[in-house]
């Protein structure tokens, strides 16, 4: 069966509307690309990277308030000390394996050197997942040169899932994992704003596994598609959550709706696993700080009216990963290693069974 999104496959999770693309640039100005590394000589690498860039180009002077939360810290995101300490970001944010952070983050300062950016010093946001199972991590498949070609390539309208970028060689509840995007439309404070979410998803147990609340990763269990491997720790792994919103959060506002990933990431079965790096940022386009100004005028939804933007964060999260999921194909890797997509075919007839009436996409 073709792989394809959640919807196409007839189901919806969560009650909010989606944006056009259900995707995160549905949040106008957000840009992604990707870079996929995929070779078996000289070592196998199902590797790469993704860069989303916050607001174009000109992120590179006008800053847009952010903020991040550490569900569970074992992992790494590069810039958070500057992000609590001043709230802005003010360049593309990046996702990679682990052992590429470094060369990820570096090459990001070193686009800025070459655009010639005013700003006089960078410290800019990489984070990662590990994909060793299936990529050779340790060869250092992963160059500065695909850190740029991600950054070029960076466009609006529909994101590629599953298989590509930083989600290349991730596993995902005991199935292919990687890329994921999704959005939801809220009305608040007199007015309609889109949450975007993009995931890089490497986390989770079979048994845990849950579509719109459908025990799933127990109905196609073990005896039916073979897991990738049996660890004492098998819940662990790792995710990363990219949230944009064009709702006018201050710094405070993006780290409270950078929280609400986590409700997304539980509702898919997600525990936030003692070997896993759960790592959440967001941030606000609607404000923009013009770095070098003495004074930025700045606005602020009021805080009895954000709750919509946290079910929003959530929802979106959730279809983030799922979406990853259904997108992601079988992949063989080093040592022969084989990861087994999510049967597409398998997963509808076990919604199906649960609630045959109500699980059709809104």
């Amino acid at each position: 069966m073709k792989r394809a999104r959640l919807r196409e496959l007839g189901i919806a999770t969560g009650l909010l509307p989606t944006g056009p693309l259900n995707a995160i640039t549905d949040v106008q100005g957000v840009r992604v690309g990707h870079a996929t590394v995929n070779h078996d000589t000289p070592s196998v690498a199902r590797t790469g990277v993704t860069a989303i860039w916050p607001a174009g180009p000109d992120i590179w002077s006008n800053a847009v308030f952010a903020g991040f939360h550490s569900f569970n810290g074992n992992g790494e995101m590069t810039g958070t000390i500057w992000i609590a300490e001043q709230g802005l970001i003010a360049g593309p944010v990046c996702i990679t394996n682990t052992h590429s952070v470094g060369v990820v983050r570096d090459a990001i300062v070193a686009y800025a050197i070459r655009e010639r950016t005013q700003q006089p010093w960078h410290l800019p946001v990489t984070a990662e997942t590990y994909d060793g199972w299936l990529s050779d991590a340790d060869s250092f498949p992963v160059k500065a040169e695909h850190a740029f070609a991600a950054l070029d390539s960076a466009a609006g309208g529909p994101v590629a899932e599953g298989c590509v970028g930083g989600g290349t060689g991730m596993i995902c509840h005991e199935f292919k994992g990687g890329i994921g995007t999704a959005s939801r439309r809220v009305d608040t404070a007199g007015r309609t704003y889109t949450v975007g979410a993009l995931v890089q998803a490497n986390y989770g147990q079979r048994e845990l596994l849950r579509v719109d609340g459908v025990p799933v990763g127990r109905a196609i269990g073990k005896d039916v598609v073979p897991s990738h491997r049996d660890l004492p720790n098998p819940a662990g792994g790792s995710i990363i959550v990219i949230l944009a919103t064009d709702a006018p959060l201050l710094p405070i506002q993006c780290q409270r709706l950078a929280r609400r990933a986590t409700v997304g990431l539980a509702w898919v079965g997600g525990i936030g696993a003692n070997s896993s790096g759960d790592i959440f940022l967001a941030f606000s386009t609607a404000n923009r700080v013009a770095l070098g100004k003495p004074v930025a005028d700045v606005g602020m939804i009021a805080p009895d009216q954000i709750t919509p933007l946290f079910q929003a964060a959530a929802e979106a999260t959730e279809e983030a990963i799922l979406n990853a999921m259904t997108a992601a194909e079988t992949t063989t890797g080093r040592l022969g290693r084989i990861v087994h997509a999510l049967p597409l075919d398998l997963l509808q007839d076990a919604m199906r069974r649960h609630s045959p009436s109500s699980r059709t996409a809104r």
